[in-house]
């Protein structure tokens, strides 16, 4: 390495894990340094084989890296590292160098952590940087705890990959729904319009209020005088309001479903809308997310006729161990995965008259309906007048939910349920999740809607077990 081009800079080792997670890694470090241990190298190469998305991510990491090996004219500099510049990847020009390991460092590790092991040789690699280096900090980034625990121990300054962090704090998420001031009325009243049209209500509202509101953004007064509306349109300080229809009623369901508080009212209002294309819901266990979606589903595909069939995907992966391959066709072998489908089709396909025959009759008519698909062969595919419910959101990457998404033709409409609180899939977590991801940068589009769902509806007992 030059000394030179590490003068007052940070140098970043990152883990083989980073470039799985991120292929662009090593563009995201602005004007520090980057060094990849050969070892990393060695991983990337046993683990770019399949049609896995981590397989994915690692033929495009070494992609990038051979794009900028195609750069240098001797192999001298290889050592003078490599320019980093992120032209192609649409982010601001970074000016860090590209550092891969050209020989064996020597470097002294306790006698407790064997050295062939992949883990212990970065941390061997890290701290002979630390020596080699005095005058830079050197700092390990890893997705892996239990690497970052040992570097810390050892004295290495060891960080997570926080790039793909969309928030600080999961509870400074987007809710989409909030509390008006109880004296609304009164502060807003008299310079408030209103008009109905198609018997619906509308208000608009010139108020500072109006600067923190979003589209389709959904507002409540609690109270006796209960007023429920959502945000059609918003211009600096001036919005326009509309009253939601309210679902909660025998006579007003959603294919035989009342909803059962107002956060359920919401997200009805937001799924039955046409101009809405794309709907997120979050709630924990029990708080009717793919009741709620199925039904409006089965309403526009039946009813309306508004879409042409509802498709159904989840992230295959499993709470306790392994069952192994499941035979059959791609339906077959996703139903196993489609528990919270079949237990809810069970209660919409349940009519009250009509005995066994008409049940049966309706299971059949909604099962020929709802198609159940699997991820793994959604890439290159274009969904035309679809209702596409993606089950277990929280467990798919910023990336993963970015190719579902564009795959959404004319006249189709995506929800996205899930409970960011139970992730499964490795490295992901809250502020990473890409649930998490769509519904803080969706939330300024017309054409989207978000609701937080709060209380369970299931049972007293799975509202109590959530809660411990």
């Amino acid at each position: 390495m030059s000394n030179q081009s590490l003068t007052d800079k940070r140098i970043f080792v990152l883990d083989t894990n980073v470039l799985m997670h991120d292929p662009a890694a090593i563009f995201r470090f602005h004007e520090h340094d980057i060094y990849l241990p050969m070892i990393v190298l060695e991983e990337l190469d046993a683990a770019k084989k399949g049609s896995s998305e981590v397989a994915r991510n690692v033929r495009q990491a070494t992609r990038f890296l051979n794009d900028l090996l195609t750069q240098i004219n001797h192999h001298e500099d290889i050592n003078q590292g490599l320019r980093l510049s992120a032209k192609n990847l649409e982010m601001e020009n970074t000016y860090g160098r590209l550092f891969f390991q050209t020989h064996e460092l020597d470097s002294a590790l306790p006698t407790t952590l064997p050295s062939q092991k992949p883990d212990n040789n970065i941390l061997r690699t890290t701290i002979a940087l630390q020596e080699i280096h005095p005058e830079c900090t050197v700092i390990l980034v890893s997705k892996d705890i239990n690497l970052r625990i040992k570097a810390t121990v050892l004295g290495i300054l060891a960080e997570d990959y926080y790039n793909d962090k969309v928030l600080d704090d999961v509870d400074l998420l987007y809710t989409g729904h909030s509390a008006l001031p109880c004296d609304f009325w009164v502060t807003q009243g008299k310079t408030m319009d209103s008009w109905s049209e198609s018997g619906r209500t509308f208000y608009r509202i010139t108020s500072a209020l109006v600067r923190d509101w979003y589209p389709n953004q959904c507002l409540y007064i609690e109270g006796e005088n209960n007023f429920e509306a959502i945000v059609r349109n918003r211009e600096n300080e001036t919005a326009i309001i509309e009253l939601v229809q309210n679902y909660r009623t025998s006579s007003h369901t959603v294919w035989g479903i009342s909803a059962r508080n107002r956060e359920q009212n919401f997200a009805l209002n937001l799924l039955l809308d046409p101009e809405v294309d794309f709907v997120t819901l979050l709630g924990a266990a029990g708080t009717g997310k793919t009741l709620l979606a199925l039904a409006a589903g089965l309403t526009l595909t039946l009813e309306t006729k508004l879409y042409r069939e509802i498709i159904m995907t989840r992230v295959t992966i499993p709470v306790g161990e392994d069952i192994g391959f499941l035979p059959g066709t791609e339906e077959e072998k996703m139903t196993p995965w489609m528990g919270a489908l079949m237990d809810n089709l069970e209660v919409l396909a349940n009519p009250e008259n009509g005995g066994e025959w008409a049940r049966a009759a309706t299971n059949d008519l909604l099962q020929h309906r709802i198609k159940i698909r699997s991820l793994n062969f959604m890439r290159g595919r274009t969904f035309l007048n679809r209702f596409i419910i993606i089950d277990e959101a929280q467990n798919l990457t910023s990336k993963q939910m970015k190719t579902l998404i564009t795959r959404a033709g004319p006249g189709t409409k995506i929800v996205c349920l899930g409970n960011i609180a139970q992730i499964d899939t490795p490295y992901l977590t809250e502020t990473t999740s890409g649930l998490t991801y769509v519904v803080d940068h969706f939330k300024t589009w017309d054409h989207s809607g978000h609701i937080t769902l709060l209380r369970g509806e299931r049972s007293r007992l799975a509202d109590f077990a959530s809660g411990i």
